[in-house]
């Protein structure tokens, strides 16, 4: 079968590999819709296990099963990462600190033609899509970060949530901040991006270039850029909160004296839980949140090294789906 190996941005190879065999309680995907992940061309993380297949928002068809809980001609939703329900974290719901859910993935990875989906994540980790297309299925693992990453800053209605970067996730993050009631405010360097955050919701957007005088209740850093960091921290109001939903490639400096004596809260969301992507499901087959909007560029897998420089450059383009 067709892979997309990874060695780097600028170098991804589609080379033949051998197609998985499954085993008992595993089924076999053929992949229809894979996202691009801005995670995907953080090349100083993504490097450093190449060569790899990558892709981990996937959607496809079920073409073998030895499984009781799925069928050949299944539409399904596979997550990559899933809890195993039993460690001292499970147990008190805090999931996506299971060290079973850092370790795991699918064989190889959503760029390729075919997938094999390990038991665990059969069980714990893969969803039917039912009025749901394979490239909005694409979207359920981006906004299930984003639930969780919401779910633990407590937004209520009336607060002014400032969200730092308006790529996918940015705006994913001002919809269902503004599903909560927020006043939405949006910055970027990007006018497109700007622009496509008035689009899905924001009430201002401002330019990052310029000086930006406003306090908020929370902050949201959808951005890997360090200015972003220290944007959040002359941003925050007393008692706010700020969420690192995207980190820096490198440490940051905290004003320590503002922290302390305004109480400000700092914290981070990494991935997403069962509960996390069940929620995003439904928001994305209710159509509470527009992520078919969302989707600006479609390629085949010979395409995927066009698709990584689109990323890369974010320049007039949001999510990026490979198609088969």
């Amino acid at each position: 079968m067709k892979a997309a190996i990874y060695y780097n941005n600028s170098d991804i190879r589609i080379q033949e590999i051998p197609k998985p065999a499954i085993s008992e309680g595993e089924i076999l995907v053929k992949m229809k819709a894979s996202g691009i992940c801005g995670t995907d061309v953080m090349e100083w993380y993504r490097i450093k296990k190449a060569p790899r297949v990558l892709g981990h928002e996937m959607a496809g068809d079920v073409v073998e099963s030895k499984s009781g809980k799925f069928k050949v001609g299944d539409r399904v939703f596979v997550s990559h990462h899933v809890p195993c329900n039993e460690c001292e974290y499970c147990l008190a719901g805090n999931h996506t600190a299971c060290e079973t859910l850092h370790k795991g993935n699918y064989d190889p990875g959503g760029f390729s033609e075919f997938i094999r989906v390990p038991k665990i994540n059969v069980e714990n980790g893969t969803y039917l899509l039912e009025n749901v297309s394979y490239e909005e299925g694409t979207m359920i693992e981006p906004l299930g970060c984003v639930v969780r990453g919401l779910g633990l800053i407590n937004i209520k209605k009336g607060q002014t949530v400032l969200v730092i970067g308006s790529g996918v996730s940015g705006l994913l993050n001002i919809q269902l901040a503004k599903l909560k009631g927020a006043k939405l405010i949006a910055t970027d360097i990007s006018k497109y991006r700007l622009d496509m955050a008035k689009k899905f919701g924001a009430d201002e957007a401002i330019d990052a270039n310029k000086n930006i005088n406003i306090k908020a209740d929370k902050v949201i850093i959808c951005t890997g850029a360090l200015k972003a960091a220290e944007q959040a921290f002359k941003s925050i109001d007393r008692k706010g909160t700020i969420l690192f939903f995207a980190i820096p490639d490198r440490n940051i400096e905290i004003p320590t004296l503002d922290f302390w004596r305004n109480e400000i809260t700092i914290t981070s969301s990494y991935g997403a839980a069962p509960d996390d992507l069940e929620e995003a499901l439904e928001l994305i087959k209710n159509k509470k949140i527009n992520v078919k909007g969302m989707i600006t560029h479609k390629l085949p897998l010979e395409g995927i090294q066009e698709g990584f420089r689109i990323v890369t450059e974010a320049k007039e383009s949001l999510k990026v789906v490979i198609n088969q």
